[in-house]
């Protein structure tokens, strides 16, 4: 009798053990691989996007994984050294959120657009699904610069087939419960407006790693 208990318990610690594996190679593991606007800036640990992005996902019936891969200060110079580390090989997919310091810095948008060109061939060229976020420049840099910068992420998605969402920033009013006192980090509130519009284009990106 003792046996034949210990037996089947060693058969469900089995099944259950398999069952936990494949549970977990089910799962769709996205690095949000960003700047500030991923990192989480000035929020509570809960309240930064990776985090609220895999909540929301999951209350949606994914099985997700959504890793903090943000470095507030980052320009997309720096996102290139540190892709091929800060990407792990079991990554599924990438949502591309850096350039907002490029434009803050005046830097040039042709060398935001090799960065980001190389970056997303380098994804691609690993099977891994990318969503490119896109930021505009600040307006005080003048037409020209805008006219110049804000294409950049459009093209790249293009050139790639890669996923596009055009604004990260979309639909965030100017106000004190959802952008922090330096007028251009969200609040926990505003992240939650980021999550909301961005979903659609993450179920597509999930779709996209799945079918890879």
């Amino acid at each position: 009798m003792i046996r034949s208990v210990t037996f089947f318990l060693g058969l469900a610690l089995v099944f259950g053990a398999l069952f936990s594996l494949e549970a977990k190679a089910d799962t769709v593991k996205i690095v949000a691989f960003g700047d500030s606007l991923t990192a989480g800036y000035g929020l509570a640990a809960t309240e930064a996007f990776p985090v609220q992005l895999e909540k929301a996902l999951e209350e949606k019936g994914h099985s997700v994984e959504v890793v903090n891969a943000g470095v507030s200060g980052d320009t997309t110079t720096g996102g290139l050294a540190r892709l091929d580390w800060s990407v792990p090989e079991d990554a599924d997919a990438v949502i591309l959120e850096l350039g907002g310091n490029d434009a803050l810095r005046g830097l040039p948008p042709e060398t935001t657009l090799k960065n980001l060109d190389e970056m997303v061939a380098r994804l691609k060229q690993r099977g891994i699904a990318v969503l490119v976020a896109g930021i505009r420049a600040p307006r005080n840099l003048g037409e020209e610069y805008a006219q110049a910068f804000d294409p950049v992420f459009a093209d790249v998605a293009q050139k790639h087939g890669a996923l596009l969402y055009p604004y990260f920033l979309e639909g965030i009013p100017l106000s004190p419960e959802t952008v922090q006192g330096d007028g251009l980090h969200p609040t926990g509130k505003g992240v939650a407006i980021i999550v909301e519009n961005i979903l659609p284009k993450v179920e597509a990106l999930i779709a996209r790693a799945r079918a890879s």
